[in-house]
């Protein structure tokens, strides 16, 4: 009977991805390995090393590897034992099995095909060193066999490390690991996997705690798929850090469900971070009750490249940035729980988001970029100070050429102390809905330097008493009502504007402590007559503050008519 075991590989990434390999060799003893010789690293193509077939294997052509205790026994031919030390030499398929209590399995071969490792209960223990040293191959593939545990532990000091080993799994060539089986990883010594050249994870659960960084592949780190589950008590959860060419040091992840509770980065790549699909639960920096101190880094989401995150759903607790990119983020859809003590989301160059729900519930900012923009999706910002903001970088009270693009969605913003919707340049709206909640004192609901012309859509804006008040631009399309009270409102006062037919344009209800209403609507129509109502009571549906209902017995504050594109009123 024919035991080929497969795994499902989903893809290869684009061409110009790149992985580095280096060759040496080493001499086994019973205590360590030392190497002899070492050559340049050589670019190799991960298209071609990734293969379908390299996530099969045959368990009648396999060899196997027995540990015990001490010990280890082979069956087969392509590995030999000298003390506690295993060592395979050619490649093949070695299935690996029972416990060692203080020893090593290397693979050090010069051969062109897959070394395949199909870990089938083991639990691996080394005091001085990686317990799992891959020190030479083209490439290795871990398997973790259906319905197996495997446990994998370094000691907290090395004296072995002559190759820079400083992780339990331990590569210094392309390693994959797959299958349907459990792997638990304690990293005492500093990392807990790590792979100088370039690491997959295509499939098993994985469960790592790691006193440095969690799962690190130098040149990229890729995962097909995968429950991955990490903890680090210093560094990074997953990281891909190669920094002397940008076709290195990205992180791809097609899906998965991610668990990491990191005191660095969550997940951090040196160039892009890329993410198709996944479910994910950060707490990065001790979460967001926390903050961290000057020149640490403790985001959820970050690359220095292009952070792209497609159909991801996230939870975020952060002591930094929630998502982070010193180029761009592109956000094109999923959902986002955002907990911040610095930004919710924060590029140096641009934000994107093409759709999805994007909840942030604590940040500074919830959204700064130098240009920002909204295609559609549901937000939902509370910051202590500015809710989205647009900014070159620099507190400029002159035009800067930032941007906000809002060209739809639906919006909630609550500025504790900032303004809510900020831009350094200029703003435009298409399309959506914007419900601001501003603040009570000198800050105001929208702030801008150059202009915010609206085209399309509905804006509904409570503020203090303030002489910077701002309406949408005079250019705007649409028709915009600035309106000053004499009076301040209390906080949950409801507010309401009805034509003179007693049609119901808007009934909102601010969060806080109100002076001021800026509301933009096609609803207002030049020359028609409106009324303004505080007080009184309303039912119906509500969405952010704003009521779809019936609107009785409310106060009647005085008229208006809609006399400009901007209708200033002191009532």
């Amino acid at each position: 009977m024919n035991h080929s075991k497969s795994f499902l590989i989903f893809g290869f990434l684009i061409l110009g991805n790149w992985a580095c390999k280096s060759t040496t060799t080493t001499d086994p003893s019973p205590t360590t390995t030392t190497p002899t010789t070492s050559t340049p690293d050589v670019l190799v193509p991960l298209e071609q090393l990734e293969l379908a077939s390299d996530y099969t294997y045959d368990a009648n052509s396999s060899n196997t590897i027995k540990l015990n205790g001490n010990s280890i026994t082979v069956a087969g031919t392509g590995a030999k034992v000298v003390g506690s030390i295993a060592t395979i030499s050619a490649a093949g398929t070695y299935i690996i099995f029972g416990n060692l209590t203080n020893g090593q399995i290397v693979v050090q071969t010069d051969a062109t095909d897959a070394v395949k490792l199909v870990l089938n209960g083991i639990d691996v223990n080394n005091n001085t060193t990686s317990p799992i040293f891959i020190d030479k191959a083209k490439k290795v593939i871990i398997f973790l066999a259906k319905g197996s545990t495997n446990k994998v532990n370094d000691g907290a000091t090395y004296t072995s490390v002559a190759e820079g080993q400083n992780a339990a799994i331990y590569s210094q060539t392309y390693m994959a690991i797959a299958g349907e089986g459990s792997l638990q990883v304690n990293g005492n010594f500093a990392d807990g996997i790590a792979s100088k050249d370039g690491l997959v994870i295509n499939g098993g659960n994985i469960t790592v705690k790691a006193k440095d960084e969690g799962i690190r592949g130098k040149d990229y780190l890729v995962v097909r798929d995968g429950n991955i589950d990490i903890t680090t008590t210093r560094g990074d959860g997953m990281k891909s850090d190669y920094e002397t060419d940008t076709k290195y040091g990205y992180i791809l992840i097609d899906k998965g469900t991610f668990k990491i509770t990191s005191q660095g980065d969550a997940i951090t790549a040196q160039t892009t971070l890329s993410v198709k699909s996944g479910n994910f639960n950060i707490i990065s920096g001790g979460g967001s009750a926390k903050t961290v101190a000057s020149g640490v880094s403790a985001k959820a989401f970050k690359g220095k490249g292009i952070v792209r995150l497609a159909a991801t759903n996230a939870i975020i607790s952060s002591a930094d940035d929630g998502i982070n990119s010193n180029t761009e983020v592109i956000i094109e859809k999923g959902f986002y729980a955002i907990s911040s003590a610095d930004d919710g989301i924060h590029a140096n160059a641009s934000v994107t988001v093409l759709d999805g729900d994007i909840t942030v519930s604590k940040c500074f900012e919830g959204v700064e970029s130098k240009k920002i923009t909204f295609e559609k999706g549901n937000f939902n910002i509370v910051s202590s100070n500015d809710a989205i903001n647009a900014t070159a970088g620099t507190d400029a009270q002159n035009d800067d050429g930032s941007f906000i693009y809002i060209k739809g969605g639906n919006f909630i913003l609550d500025a504790q102390g900032g303004d809510p919707l900020d831009s350094n340049g200029g703003m435009s709206m298409e399309g959506g809905t914007v419900v601001i909640h501003g603040p009570a004192g000198m800050e105001v609901p929208i702030d801008y330097n150059a202009s915010f012309v609206v085209t399309k859509g509905t804006i509904i804006a409570s503020g203090g008493n303030s002489r910077m008040l701002q309406a949408p631009s005079t250019s705007s399309k649409i028709n915009s009502l600035k309106l000053l009270f004499t009076a301040a409102n209390n906080a949950s006062t409801l507010f309401n504007i009805t034509d003179e037919s007693g049609s119901i344009l808007v009934t909102f209800k601010p969060i806080k402590g109100f002076s001021s209403i800026i509301y933009t609507s096609e609803k207002l129509i030049k020359d028609k007559k409106y009324n303004v109502y505080t007080g009184g009571s309303v039912t119906g549906n509500e969405a952010g503050g704003t009521y779809a209902g019936t609107y009785s017995g409310g106060m009647l504050r005085g008229s208006f008519t809609v006399n400009s594109s901007v209708t200033s009123v002191t009532l």
